[in-house]
C-alpha cells in the first residue's frame, strides 16, 4: 500500500490496502473464516485464536510465503468484547493489524453493565517508522542491539496534529452531549505502551481482554502492547472540542523511546449553528511523565473480574506449580548466525535462563501432530536453575543464556499456576506477557522478589481480574492460573515485539484429551509449507 505521512510517500504492508486492516465482528457461537492472500514480498502470518490458526510463525504455523494463501477458521466461544488480530513474530505487526469485535451471542441484547452505551467507538493505538520496518528489525537482529525507537505514535493510523506535517492526519471522533460511548481500546504498537486520557472526561473500564470486569471509574487508562481495554465515556462536558491523547509509559529509564503524544480530537456536535466547535481550539489533558510508575500500577492492579451466576470459578486445586523468572541476559551467538562465537556477547532475552529459539524444520504444533523428533525438547525447567536476587541487578551471578527450543508438557485439563518474575539483569522493564490459546487469572501482583508465604494471603480466589496479556511490573511479580483444556502447542511470550526474537518466550505443549472433541485435529488441506 502507498501511503503518505509526514509529506513522504512510501510503501507498507498493509491488509486490504487498509491502516489499520478491516474490523471483523462477529457473535458468540459464529465461525468466522478468513481467506489470507499474500501479495506482499515477505514470510507473513496472521494471529488468531485457534491451533491451525493461532498465527505464530513456526509456532502453531509456517508462515505463508509471497503468493500463497491460507484460510483461518476461528470458532468463537464465550468470549465477549475487544479482542484484535495482527501479523506475528515480525516488525510488519507495525502496520498489518486490525480489531476483532466479539458481541454477546445472537438474541441477547446489551451488555451487563449500565449505562448501556448509545454509540461505539474503536480506538487503536500504533507506531509509526520513517523507515522500513523491516530494515530496522534486521538492523537490531545483525547488531545484536535495541531497535531504533519509532518516530510517531499514532491513533487509528493516524499520528495527529503534534507532528510535523500531520494537521490532516489527526483522528476526530464526534459526540452528542449526554451520550454514553463504548471506546473499544487496542494497543496494537510494537513495543510501548501507553497513558490515555480524554480532556474533561472520565471512564468506566467495563472489560479488558474480551474479559468482563467489575465497573471501574478512571480518569486514565494504562495500556500494554497487546492488551484491549473496553471503556464507557459519557459525553457530559460543556460542548466544545477535547482532546484524546496518549502518550508513553516507559519504565526503564535506560531505554530510548519517542517521548512525544498522539493525538485526536473529540468534537461535540448539534443541530444548533450556535454550538458550533470547529474554531475553538481543543482542550488538551494533563499527561503523566513517562516514568509515572504509581500511576500505571495502580490502574494494572486495581481492575477486578465480574463474577456472574454463569461465571466459572477460580480453580483451587494445583496440580503444575512454575516459577518463571525472565528478563536480559548475553548469549554467545547472534540470532542470525548458524554458528556460535563465544566472544561476540549479544543481548538476549531468556525464561528460566532459557532463550527460546524458533524451529526452522517445521512448526512446533506439527511436530507434535506428527509425534517428530528432533524438533523441540519437553525439559523447560519448572524454575530457574541459578537462584538470586532477582531485582538487585548487583547480584548478579550469570548473564549468559543457553538458546534451546524447549516446551513444558502439561496434561489435558491440569491447572495450572506460574509466578511470573521480572528481573533487573541489564534493565528492569514493565514486560507485557501474553499466553497464547487462553486466557488466564490474575491472583495477585507485586513488587521485589516473590515471597510464597506472603503473596498467597493476597490471592483473590473470588474476582480476579481475567486477561489473555498481563503486564508484569518493573521490579516485580505476578501470578497467573489457568486450566489446561485446550490441546496444542502455545507460545507465551513477550509483547513488545523487540525482545521476542531475541528470546523472551517458552512454550506450553497441552496434552490432547480423552474424547475427539479434545484432540488437536489433522492440519488442513491448505496449511502453509516452510
Amino acid at each position: 500500500m502507498t501511503i503518505t505521512r509526514f509529506c513522504e510517500t512510501r510503501v507498507i504492508t498493509s491488509i486490504n490496502g487498509h491502516l489499520p486492516g478491516p474490523k471483523i465482528e462477529a457473535h458468540q457461537g459464529d465461525t468466522i473464516v478468513v481467506h489470507v492472500i499474500n501479495q506482499s514480498p515477505y514470510n507473513i502470518s496472521i494471529h488468531w485464536l485457534t491451533p491451525w490458526a493461532d498465527g505464530p510463525a513456526m509456532i502453531t504455523q509456517c508462515p505463508i510465503q509471497p503468493g500463497n494463501r491460507y484460510t483461518y477458521r476461528y470458532n468463537v466461544t464465550e468470549q465477549v468484547g475487544t479482542l484484535w488480530w495482527h501479523a506475528h513474530v515480525s516488525f510488519l505487526r507495525a502496520t498489518a493489524y486490525g480489531a476483532l469485535i466479539i458481541r454477546p451471542r445472537h438474541g441477547v441484547k446489551g451488555y451487563p453493565y449500565v449505562p448501556k452505551p448509545d454509540k461505539e467507538e474503536t480506538i487503536l493505538l500504533g507506531e509509526w517508522w520513517n523507515a522500513d520496518v523491516v530494515d530496522v528489525e534486521d538492523e537490531a537482529l545483525n547488531s545484536g542491539g535495541a531497535p531504533n525507537a519509532s518516530d510517531a505514535y499514532t491513533i487509528n493510523g493516524k499520528p495527529g496534529d503534534l507532528y510535523n506535517c500531520s494537521e490532516d492526519h489527526t483522528y476526530k471522533m464526534k459526540v452528542e452531549s449526554g451520550k454514553t460511548y463504548l471506546l473499544r481500546i487496542i494497543n496494537a504498537a510494537l513495543n510501548t505502551e501507553f497513558f490515555f486520557k480524554v480532556a474533561g472526561h472520565n471512564f468506566t473500564v467495563v472489560a479488558i481482554d474480551a474479559g468482563y470486569t467489575d465497573p471501574y471509574e478512571t480518569d486514565i487508562i494504562v495500556i500494554a502492547p497487546g492488551q484491549t481495554v473496553d471503556a464507557l465515556m459519557i459525553a457530559d462536558a460543556d460542548p466544545g472540542l477535547y482532546y484524546l491523547a496518549a502518550a508513553p509509559y516507559e519504565s526503564d529509564i535506560v531505554v530510548p523511546f519517542a517521548n512525544i503524544t498522539t493525538r485526536g480530537i473529540v468534537e461535540y456536535i448539534s443541530n444548533s449553528s450556535a454550538s458550533n466547535c470547529s474554531e475553538l481550539t481543543p482542550v488538551m489533558p494533563v499527561m503523566p511523565v513517562p516514568y509515572d510508575f504509581d500511576t500505571a500500577y495502580r490502574f494494572y492492579t486495581n481492575i477486578t473480574g465480574l463474577v456472574r451466576s454463569n461465571s466459572p470459578a477460580v480453580p483451587l486445586e494445583v496440580d503444575e506449580h512454575m516459577l518463571v523468572v525472565y528478563g536480559f541476559g548475553l548469549t554467545a551467538c547472534r540470532p542470525s548466525q548458524t554458528k556460535c562465537n563465544a566472544t561476540i556477547g549479544s543481548i538476549a532475552a531468556s525464561m528460566n535462563n532459557v532463550s527460546f529459539l524458533f524451529p526452522t524444520k517445521m512448526s512446533l504444533l506439527e511436530a507434535f501432530h506428527r509425534n517428530e523428533p528432533d524438533v523441540y525438547t519437553e525439559d523447560f525447567p519448572d524454575k530457574p536453575s541459578t537462584m538470586f536476587d532477582f531485582t538487585n541487578a548487583t547480584s548478579v551471578t550469570n548473564l549468559v543464556t543457553t538458546k534451546a527450543t524447549k516446551v513444558k508438557k502439561l496434561k489435558y485439563n491440569s491447572t495450572v499456576e506460574v509466578v511470573l518474575q521480572n528481573t533487573a539483569v541489564i534493565g528492569s522493564e514493565n514486560h507485557p506477557l501474553h499466553l497464547h490459546g487462553y486466557n488466564f487469572y490474575v491472583l495477585a501482583q507485586g513488587l521485589g522478589n516473590f515471597n510464597e508465604s506472603s503473596a498467597v494471603k493476597s490471592y483473590n480466589l473470588v474476582n480476579p481480574q481475567v486477561r489473555n496479556t498481563i503486564a508484569v511490573p518493573a521490579g516485580g511479580w505476578a501470578v497467573i492460573r489457568f486450566v489446561a483444556n485446550n490441546p496444542g502447542v502455545w507460545i507465551m511470550h513477550c509483547h513488545l515485539d523487540a525482545h521476542l526474537p531475541i528470546g523472551l518466550a517458552m512454550a506450553f505443549k497441552v496434552e490432547n484429551g480423552p474424547t475427539s472433541d479434545d484432540i488437536v485435529p489433522p492440519p488442513p488441506e491448505d496449511y502453509p509449507k516452510c
